[in-house]
């Protein structure tokens, strides 16, 4: 070789190893240094989340790479740290911290370990875990009967949330929830005491306490009891088919208590809550229902009665349910040829025992019947019926006031007639009568009635009368033989009864009722009109006075339109009218003034009506 080609040859090599050197500096100056991020955190539970790394730039390369926690802020690997041993295809990694503690703040940051320089770490991230279900035990069942018992538990740990609720929950199967029969016994942390009501007897029962926070209801171990036979459920049936001397009840018994039913039936006394030991019916065995038939009562008595049942826990009742066996009262109609003239509007009809009017005895004297009857023409045909047909036994005119079963029609003229029978005597009285009032408070004093006039159809007997605040009774035909007064101080009247006081001089409008035998009654009201549309407001009446002529309740006073009115008697609100002025309704709405002014106002109370004409 020439040494012209050696020289030139190695001139290459040199240049070649110069550039070599130059660009293996140049590359060293650009490698990007070591860069790290902690990306992201996901799927936090109660012991374990997922921290992402993210690496920026490697460098020099990592010989470790992961996640490292702690509780207290910038965790390193000197705290706790899990190292990522996964296939690494990107630049993100996930790691997965677990055995974490619940309900617990943690700081993590991802970290790689570069060969030459150390350790360098992501951003901080922190996170707390989820709570856990508390944690508790279930105490013992204790007084345990037929239908109860006290158990309860303790809450030893919360889980890292508030107990919002505590309690035991229990069931006839095996591992009982929330979803079953609960308590509810406060809410928080310890112990707690827990009633079990409403049990079945005989029966075993599964318990387990229960507590609830926000992440959900945690439950103590079970434990399991078994009640002791309970007494039985019985009900006692209505009393139907009441009679003079004889009832028809019954019960049922619906819960055995966890035993046999060995006996049910019916016990009944004159005092209330009667037991076995006294007067029982015995009415089978088991469940279900039973009827009970009582015999040999008392007539006109209360009783009471009741179901029970027995088996080997005791014996146990039904409601007291009381009734009255029927008074020895008598009815008898009264059909003729003046039913259907006598009471118009009615659905009473001529010769129908079912459809007349009636004359009824009473308990203190059940063989002496009265009633009145109106029979409003010039000659009346009647007779008594002992029952609502003509079955018999029917009575008719056995001369000088004799009932007689084959006795011809009684024959009366017009009148309003008080009918007397003696069913033991067979005797009757039919004497036709005129009534009025009599006293110191009314017109003629005590001296003679001041009439009243019949009304056929509201059957009462009504009239105005002026009365001073005195006394006065209702009397007929002149003489004391027929007069009723109020003894009882009400609207009640009674045959010879007290005087009748009256406390204020007024114009009253009296309505005397003797259409139901033996259950009299009257009314005597001043009227007068009260409302916000009068001067003296709704705190008091002004009142109205009669007018003879026109026969109304009459005042003339000024009227607000602002406002309104009724109708009251008496100056109280017991009777009072409103509504429609053409059809007065008791109790009804309040009555309007469309313009202010002077008005007269008139009241009809028997045919409740009214006017109310501006001047």
């Amino acid at each position: 070789m020439k040494r012209m080609s050696i020289y030139r040859i190695l001139a290459v090599l040199v240049t070649a190893t110069i550039l070599f050197s130059a660009c293996t500096k140049e590359n060293a100056e650009v490698r990007l240094e070591s860069r790290l991020a902690t990306s992201q955190l996901l799927n936090v539970t109660s012991n374990s989340a997922t921290v992402v790394g993210f690496v920026k730039a490697e460098g020099p390369g990592f010989s470790e790479k992961g996640v490292c926690y702690n509780t207290a802020t910038a965790p390193t690997i000197a705290n706790n740290k899990i190292a990522y041993t996964g296939q690494t295809t990107t630049a993100t990694y996930n790691v997965t911290l677990t055995g974490l503690a619940y309900a617990t703040k943690y700081y993590a940051r991802a970290y790689a370990t570069i060969k030459e320089s150390g350790t360098i770490y992501g951003e901080e991230y922190s996170f707390t875990t989820l709570p856990v279900v508390p944690v508790l035990t279930t105490a013992a069942i204790t007084v345990i009967t037929g239908n109860s018992a006290k158990g309860g538990g303790n809450v030893t740990t919360t889980g890292g949330a508030e107990v919002t609720v505590r309690g035991i929950v229990y069931g006839i199967k095996a591992a009982p929830t929330v979803a079953d029969s609960k308590t509810t016994d406060d809410k928080g942390l310890g112990a707690f005491v827990s009633t079990l009501a409403s049990l079945k007897g005989n029966t075993t029962y599964f318990v387990r306490a229960y507590a609830t926070n926000s992440a959900g209801t945690g439950y103590g171990p079970e434990v399991s009891f078994k009640t002791l036979v309970d007494l039985p459920v019985v009900t006692t049936a209505a009393v139907t088919a009441v009679t003079k001397v004889s009832a028809v009840s019954g019960g049922e018994v619906t819960y055995d208590g966890g035993a046999t039913v060995t006996e049910k039936g019916l016990v009944w006394s004159k005092n209330a809550n009667p037991t076995i030991t006294d007067t029982k019916i015995a009415g089978g065995t088991g469940l279900g229902a039973f009827v009970s038939n009582l015999t040999s009562l008392t007539l006109f008595t209360t009783y009471h009665v009741r179901a029970y049942a027995t088996n080997s826990a005791g014996t146990a009742y039904g409601a007291d349910v009381q009734f009255t066996t029927l008074a020895n009262i008598r009815t008898w109609n009264i059909p003729g040829d003046y039913v259907a003239a006598s009471y118009p509007g009615t659905t009473f009809a001529d010769w129908s025992p079912d459809k007349s009017p009636q004359v009824i005895s009473t308990v203190a004297a059940p063989d002496k019947l009265e009633g009145y009857v109106y029979m409003s023409k010039a000659t009346n045909e009647w007779k008594f019926a002992s029952q609502p047909n003509w079955d018999g036994p029917n009575y008719g005119d056995g001369g000088s006031g004799k009932l007689d079963a084959n006795g011809g029609n009684f024959k009366s003229a017009e009148g309003y007639y008080k009918i007397n029978a003696d069913a033991a005597a067979m005797t009757y009285t039919a004497v036709a009568t005129v009534w009025g009032v009599i006293g110191s408070a009314t017109p003629k004093s005590w001296d003679d009635e001041t009439p009243l006039t019949y009304n056929s159809t509201s059957r009462t007997w009504t009239g105005i009368v002026h009365l001073t605040a005195a006394e006065f009774k209702f009397r007929a035909n002149h003489n004391w033989d027929y007069n009723y007064g109020s003894s009882s101080k009400d609207a009640n009247l009674n045959a010879g009864g007290d005087n009748i006081p009256v406390t204020v001089e007024s114009d009253y409008a009296i309505t005397l009722d003797l259409s139901r035998p033996n259950a009299y009654t009257y009314t005597a009201n001043r009227w007068g009109i009260i409302g916000d549309a009068t001067a003296g407001g709704w705190d008091n009446d002004t009142n109205m006075t009669w007018d003879a002529t026109k026969k109304v309740f009459t005042l003339t006073l000024d009227l607000k339109s602002s406002g309104a009115f009724k109708f009251r008697a008496n100056d109280g609100w017991d009777i009072n009218l409103g509504g429609n002025l053409n059809a007065l309704t008791a109790g009804g709405d309040n009555l309007t003034i469309t313009a202010n002014g002077n008005y007269t106002v008139t009241l009809d109370p028997f045919n409740l009506k009214a006017t109310v004409t501006k001047n």
